[in-house]
């Protein structure tokens, strides 16, 4: 039996000859809205080490811009290192964690973000066996912005040497840390289970500042093993989007949602019906302002690449009509935020006739969009990543991985205009 990190290959070539030009019917009629000069992103100087590689940022409730990212060190382990934005340049790194068996890889990347009291909280992952994807979530807290951070914990109790990543963390509305995350305890460490049993898991807990775990709870029984997981906090709980897995192996976007303490059944986003029988490692991106929700997410269902964006009123209980995001020929690997007059900015990476671009568009709660602008020339190898962003107030940060020989990692700013 081919495993699934086989077909995924597979899949990635196929993918190159996909046409992808004829839109689908739920974004034929998207209508493009006329505007000035496209959004330019200007750099800033990164902070980061060569062989530097996957890069987050994040905007604390105080409006600091932090960023985060890997880099080797000359023992042959590794070490997560973040720098804070200060007078459009970014302060020296400081250390969060170092380790020798660290799992390092394009599509399971560390985080940093910052709790509703101040405090900071980042995960990375160690490998916890020999098989190739046995390794564990790891979390560490600081109480002092950085200076210090705490012995690392693990957020699963299962104790098994399987997969366990592609988190996504966010304060907790009672001011402690909330962490979902792709659960390999019943894989037996593989990727190529066929049933409820076997199957890759979405579970989720809460982490307080002494590092103690409350309510572990499984999300979803059954979902794709390696795309990345989103969750935003609404007004009232919080979202989670995945990619899930059915028993017919279509892989659509679902979301779950936690609402009066009390965790919803999993919901599909959109029928697209895509039916492949391996992980694309293409995870969606939500975003949350209140009771609105954007949620971006990747599809070749029906043989057609596309970029799909849709927003919700309702704290994503339901979601609009999908509008299309990309350019044509996308590879996906996508990030949003929502902008303050509602507007989404999504990014992704798309094919291009000298390579691939990252690229940006400002999309609308009633389907329009802006043109979209381009942040960069990139690579469509894996090695570029997932590029990542984040706002404060009108100006709006990226920060990605530059694929060469070494790595490193590049960020830029863009001040956008039209009430944002």
């Amino acid at each position: 039996m081919m495993s699934n990190r086989f077909l995924l290959f597979l899949f990635a070539g196929v993918l190159l000859v996909i046409n992808g030009c004829t839109p689908s019917e739920s974004t034929q009629h998207t209508l493009d809205r006329a505007t000035g000069a496209p959004i330019s992103f200007q750099d800033i100087a990164s902070p980061a080490g060569l062989g530097s590689t996957t890069p987050s940022v994040h905007t604390t409730n105080e409006g600091d811009v932090l960023l985060s990212w890997v880099e080797p060190y000359a023992e042959g382990g590794h070490v997560l290192r973040f720098s804070r934005l200060e007078h459009d340049a970014w302060s020296a790194p400081n250390t969060i964690a170092q380790g020798e068996d660290w799992f390092v890889n394009w599509a399971d990347f560390p985080s940093l973000i910052s709790l509703d009291d101040g405090a900071l909280a980042a995960h990375y992952l160690v490998k916890s066996g020999r098989a190739t994807y046995a390794y564990d979530v790891h979390v560490t807290q600081s109480l002092d912005g950085g200076q210090t951070w705490s012995p690392s914990v693990i957020p699963h109790s299962d104790g098994t040497q399987t997969e366990h990543g592609f988190v996504s963390m966010l304060p907790s509305s009672d001011g402690q840390l909330f962490a979902a995350w792709l659960d390999g305890r019943n894989t037996g460490g593989g990727h190529d289970g066929r049933g409820p049993r076997g199957a890759m898991t979405l579970r989720a807990a809460i982490l307080d500042h002494a590092g103690s775990l409350h309510g572990e709870t499984l999300l979803d029984e059954r979902i794709c093993e390696c795309c990345q997981t989103s969750a935003a906090r609404t007004t009232n709980g919080l979202i989670v989007a995945y990619r899930d897995r059915s028993d017919e192996e279509i892989r659509d976007i679902a979301v779950v949602r936690k609402q009066n303490g009390a965790w919803s059944a999993p919901k599909t986003v959109h029928e697209d019906r895509w039916h492949i029988l391996g992980c694309p490692v293409n995870g969606p991106a939500v975003a949350a302002a209140g009771e609105q929700v954007a949620l971006a997410w990747f599809t070749a269902a029906q043989d057609t690449r596309r970029i799909k964006l849709s927003f919700s009123t309702d704290e994503g209980q339901s979601f609009g009509a999908p509008v299309q995001v990309d350019d044509g020929s996308p590879i996906g690997r996508l990030d949003t935020i929502i902008l303050q007059d509602g507007s989404a900015l999504v990014s992704w990476i798309e094919n291009t006739d000298e390579g691939a671009e990252i690229r940006v568009r400002r999309v609308y709660p009633d389907g329009t969009r802006e043109a979209s602008s381009v942040v960069a020339a990139t690579s469509a190898s894996r090695a570029s990543g997932v590029p990542r962003i984040t706002r404060n107030g009108n100006a709006v940060y990226i920060a990605w991985t530059k694929a060469g020989t070494p790595l490193s990692i590049r960020t830029a700013v863009a001040t956008l205009s039209g009430g944002v």
